[in-house]
């Protein structure tokens, strides 16, 4: 019981008592008593009241996430971010520009309208290709009519059969000039509707090539296209380690131009021949990238192999470690997010280099303490000092 709760049992059980006795031989006034009794009341009930619970201190811990296996099994290189499919978009024939509809960086949907060409030249070849059509289906109507009439003279023996074979000839070979008068009027049709460049999907305009009024040649790049929503990234691996990947293995990004913003992602494409510097070209893709994160951007790409021995560990500082009671073993403190403590977790050490040491007992992902382990005990309160 505190101090003041054992005044006030005392001040109940005989204080007053007591008090007005002393008062009543020292002949003090009744108001005087009064006054006594409730300033003694409100005194004790004053140190009654009830104090504020105390603050439950949180320490913050300085923490150390657990990634590089031991004996080299973590191989890093430098990639390049790009879109899964990238197109380089150009007209099929020549022509001045008279008219860009889209800046570098747009975002376009299929479909979309990018560039359009002078329209007239190929008008005036659709209408040139429709006039000799014409003037073909009038011969071949002409030539019909002509066979027709060879036809009944022969019948009747009035020219020999070399005659009607000739007309037959020029008849079927009017034919063959109306079906080419029909083919140069799809081709004409089709480079009149190829004037206007459009988007074969949706994407973002990665590079842009092109100004109006420029006279351009059919094939030269105008447009690169990157599809939406998917990118790669790009990297070249030694043939030292190149046995040891394999499509599906899983990667690990690290953006410089984000602040150190990390993804994840998988291997996709393995190249089958070296080319500069014995190197042989793979591919990753990003699983669900920040939408931050753009095509031509740098990335460092960690590789973490199979350890090739199973007691290998993972390096983690030497602060980290907090001696067991046997020979190589120890413990480490985990931090659980959800709760928000660590958690006491026993390793046993592999080996040391220079200020880390390899350890069993801890996951890629672990987030562990590296100072004042001593003082921690298993799932107390923490917070971490650099979230």
């Amino acid at each position: 019981m505190s101090v003041c709760g054992t005044a006030w049992d005392d001040f109940f059980k005989g204080g007053i008592v007591e008090l007005m006795e002393t008062f009543r031989k020292r002949r003090i006034g009744s108001s005087t008593i009064v006054a006594a009794v409730f300033a003694t009341t409100a005194l004790l009930a004053a140190c009654e009241e009830d104090q504020a619970p105390p603050v439950e201190y949180v320490r913050a811990i300085k923490t150390f996430t657990v990634i590089e296996l031991a004996s080299g099994q973590v191989r890093k290189f430098s990639g390049l971010v790009q879109a899964t499919q990238t197109s380089a978009l150009s007209f099929q024939i020549p022509g001045n520009v008279r008219k860009v509809a889209v800046k570098l960086g747009d975002r376009v949907k299929k479909g979309q309208v990018l560039a359009v060409l002078d329209k007239k030249p190929y008008q005036l070849d659709v209408q040139a290709a429709t006039a000799d059509l014409e003037k073909a289906r009038a011969n071949l109507q002409q030539k019909r009519a002509e066979y027709g009439r060879q036809k009944k003279l022969y019948a009747k023996k009035w020219i020999a059969k070399a005659r009607l074979d000739r007309v037959l000839s020029a008849y079927e070979s009017t034919k063959s000039q109306v079906n080419y008068a029909v083919a140069k009027l799809n081709l004409a049709k089709r480079d009149l509707a190829n004037t206007t460049l459009r988007a074969p999907f949706s994407g973002s305009i990665a590079g842009k090539y092109i100004d109006p009024f420029v006279e351009v040649r059919a094939g030269k790049k105008l447009f690169d296209l990157d599809i939406a929503g998917t990118l790669e990234v790009a990297f070249d691996v030694p043939e030292t380690v190149i046995s040891r990947i394999a499509v599906g293995m899983p990667v690990s990004f690290k953006f410089v131009a984000k602040g150190a913003a990390r993804g994840k992602g998988r291997l996709t494409e393995i190249g089958s021949a070296a080319g500069r510097a014995n190197a042989f070209p793979v591919k990753a893709s990003l699983v669900d990238p920040s939408p931050d994160i753009r095509s031509g951007m740098t990335t460092e790409v960690t590789l973490v192999f199979e350890s090739e021995s199973r007691t290998a560990g993972y390096m983690v500082p030497l602060a980290a470690i907090a001696p067991g009671k046997a020979e190589r073993e120890g413990y480490v403190f985990v931090f659980d997010d959800k709760a928000g403590a660590v958690r006491k977790r026993p390793v046993k050490a592999r080996g040391a280099q220079e200020n880390m040491i390899a350890v069993e007992g801890v996951k890629p992902g672990d987030v562990i303490a590296i100072a004042g382990v001593n003082f921690l005990v298993d799932g107390q309160k923490v917070k971490l000092l650099n979230p």
